[in-house]
Parts: C-alpha cells; structure tokens; sequence
C-alpha cells in the first residue's frame, strides 16, 4: 500500500486504503498476531480475486445470452414480416403498388 506525497511530504491515503488501515486496527485490538492479520488479509485478496473471476464469467454468460436473444429477435422480425407477407392478397398488392405509384 503505497501512499502519494504532497509537496510538503504529508502522505496522501485512498479511502481503501484508510479502510483497510481501519481494518488492521480492529484485528490488532482483538488481540489478533501480525501473522494472523496477514493471514486473514490475504484469505480477503484470494476471496476477490475469485469473485473478480466469477464476475468476468458471469458477464461473458449474460453476452452470450444478449447476442443469442438479439438474433432471435432478428428472425422472428423476418419470420413476422413472411407472415404479412403471405396474408396480403395479390389483389391488395397491387392496389398498394397503384396507390404509391399516384402518390409519388
């Protein structure tokens, strides 16, 4: 935990770092070792190491699941326009055409 310096050397301390100060403090007045505390703090690094992992899983998944629905979407778009497609009479088209042709 490497902290910046000011101009006038006073240390400067992210809010992570001052929790995580906090946290020490709490753990050495619990009576707990220097050795436990480092213990317990590098069963927290690993724990969010993992859950940094699970996280990047869990995106990759949701990806996966947005693209798949996204062209579902798209075919069920063609598949619906075939439909409209097919109920339209040739009669009815052509007076579509016919209109748009007085039209423009």
């Amino acid at each position: 935990m490497k902290a910046e310096r000011s101009s006038s050397n006073y240390r400067y301390y992210t809010s992570e770092a001052i929790d995580r100060l906090h946290d020490i403090e709490e753990m050495k007045a619990s009576g707990m070792s220097l050795q436990e505390i480092k213990m317990n703090l590098e069963k927290e690094q690993v724990y969010e190491e993992i859950d940094i992992q699970e996280l990047r899983l869990h995106m990759k998944n949701l990806q996966h699941e947005v693209t798949t629905l996204l062209e579902q979407m798209k075919q069920q778009e063609q598949s619906t326009q075939s439909q409209v497609k097919s109920k339209v009479s040739s009669e009815c088209t052509a007076l579509m055409q016919s209109l748009l042709t007085l039209i423009t």
